[in-house]
């Protein structure tokens, strides 16, 4: 494996890449269906000299022509269909076999986008042809159900090194995520695998710096925040003096991958007003909901994103669960005082998360608006995460699932918001990971009536579709589970990661109960 250094000058290539006229010629001209293809190229020369003749070409060849000039200097991403050949396997069957297609080596260094890592991983499938980051934690819970424990370890590690070589966490390992991470699951990641170490103190003492590193990279600037300074990046000062978290982009520029997307939704809009379009829309690629109802205006307008207004339920409860985790694991290595210090800052964002997140009016956790000072008139599945990490009450627990059946249950499992915008995180469609959450934190409640109830019939939408179609797919229709999911700037994918992991793992719940 090549040293950090050469990682970061081939990185700094492919940013030279975006930079250059041939990339906005490219992405601007519509020359792929999905801008991502371009941005995941591997130049066949030198890019300078790539970038050298594309000027001469330019100006010299009558009826110059972008695609082939790519085609002859480039190296494209392949995608390819994934489905059963033989139809008469189950969906499990297919499952084990996906693991395989979808494990990937470690990387050797090439000069593209790709941040190479030193161990073997699961990529989600379709155009993701890299590792994600949250994506990785439902993966993990059916590589552990199909006793694959050392893959997750696997992709532990190559997140904490990315972690050390570049400051976070990036939503995947290219050069293109490393302005903005993705929701925080390391904490998570860590608590799946540790049952399986025989030597827990070693394991901890390096996991625990990393979870602590990157609960630093979600808290940075939070000291100097005051009365008069009360935001910076990622971490919000309220006006109680507590504090709390937001997703963010360190880049306000149009994003590689989505290069033409952006640039003509920010068509028009004033120079600052481009900014903060940019970091806005990148921010919702930092929350995994890109797009939803949640960052937009009611206009559902995706050009009047604001995702950086917005104090999300979810980030708040997985950094309180990660401050719980920390107090816990630091507890194990003996260190009281910094498991004392976690504690204390995990009561005080549950506090917070409490004050200004729980509606009593609809009975349910909503996000936070900075602008208006008051709550989120929009209601997500988001919003289950307190029962997830243990967050709500008893009574709150009690509304909460009063709402999840009324409001949310469908008969294809649970629809990811009551608003219907078109976006992919809203109504009609249905994810993995929200599942997950929702039955997981309903069960730690004792409601396991609606919690198999919810599993049973996300399980039969994954399985009507698949008989039909002999795919996994990424989302799901919930309302009409014949159709296909649609909504977002791509089609949707299929694999796929996260749906295999929480069908497994549902699986194995189903069959093994609570008591």
């Amino acid at each position: 494996m090549k040293t950090a250094n050469n990682t970061s000058s081939y990185t700094h290539e492919s940013q030279q890449l975006f930079a250059s006229e041939l990339f906005k010629a490219v992405q601007m001209a519509n020359v792929f269906n999905d801008s991502k293809t371009f941005a995941d190229a591997t130049p066949k020369l030198s890019l300078k000299k790539i970038l050298e003749q594309y000027e001469i070409d330019k100006r010299n060849i009558p009826n110059f022509n972008l695609l082939e000039f790519v085609q002859e200097y480039f190296l494209l991403p392949q995608q390819s269909e994934i489905f059963a050949n033989e139809r008469h396997i189950d969906v499990q069957q297919h499952i084990q076999q996906l693991w395989q297609l979808l494990e990937k080596p470690a990387d050797n260094l090439e000069a593209n986008s790709l941040l190479p890592l030193k161990s073997s991983y699961i990529v989600p499938g379709g155009r993701f042809r890299e590792i994600y980051y949250w994506d990785s934690y439902f993966s993990a819970l059916g590589l552990i159900q199909s006793n694959n424990v050392q893959l997750v370890e696997s992709m532990i590690n190559n997140f904490i090194d990315l972690q050390t070589q570049y400051g976070c966490i990036p939503n995947g390992n290219r050069s293109y995520y490393l302005s903005r991470s993705q929701p925080p699951v390391l904490a998570l990641l860590v608590d799946l695998v540790l049952p399986y170490k025989q030597d827990k103190p070693k394991f901890l003492t390096k996991a625990v710096k990393a979870i602590e590193t990157e609960y630093q990279f979600w808290m940075l600037g939070c000291d100097s925040l005051s009365d008069t300074h009360t935001e910076h990046a990622r971490v919000v000062r309220m006006s109680d003096g507590s504090l709390l978290n937001r997703y963010w982009d360190n880049d306000a520029t149009p994003r590689p991958e989505s290069y033409s997307e952006d640039m003509e939704l920010a068509k028009g809009l004033s120079a600052q007003d481009k900014s903060n379009f940019y970091r806005n829309i990148r921010a919702a690629c930092e929350s995994g909901w890109d797009f939803s109802a949640r960052w937009l205006t009611s206009t559902h307008t995706l050009s009047a994103i604001r995702t950086t207004r917005v104090l999300p339920i979810d980030l708040n409860c997985l950094l309180y669960q990660q401050e719980c985790l920390l107090a816990k694991y630091y507890a194990m290595l003996g260190n009281d005082d910094a498991s004392l210090r976690y504690t204390s800052k995990s009561q005080q964002r549950k506090s917070a998360i409490q004050r200004y997140m729980w509606s009593e009016k609809e009975g349910f956790f909503l996000d936070y608006d900075l602008d208006v000072k008051a709550q989120s008139p929009v209601k997500s599945l988001a919003g289950t995460l307190p029962l997830f990490v243990e967050l709500a009450d008893e009574a709150q627990a009690d509304r909460m699932a009063q709402v999840i059946e009324k409001d949310f249950l469908k008969s294809g499992g649970l629809v990811t918001t009551l608003v219907e915008s078109q976006q992919q995180w809203d109504a009609p469609n249905g994810w993995a990971p929200l599942h997950w959450f929702a039955v997981q934190g309903l069960m730690q409640y004792q409601n396991q009536t609606l919690a198999n109830t919810i599993m049973q019939r996300w399980q039969q939408t994954i399985e009507q579709y698949f008989d039909s179609t002999g795919k996994i797919m990424e989302k799901y229709d919930v309302c009409q589970q014949s159709n296909k999911a649609g909504g977002g700037e791509y089609d949707v994918q299929e694999g796929f990661g996260w749906t295999n992991g929480v069908y497994q793992a549902f699986l194995s719940a189903l069959e093994s109960p609570r008591q």
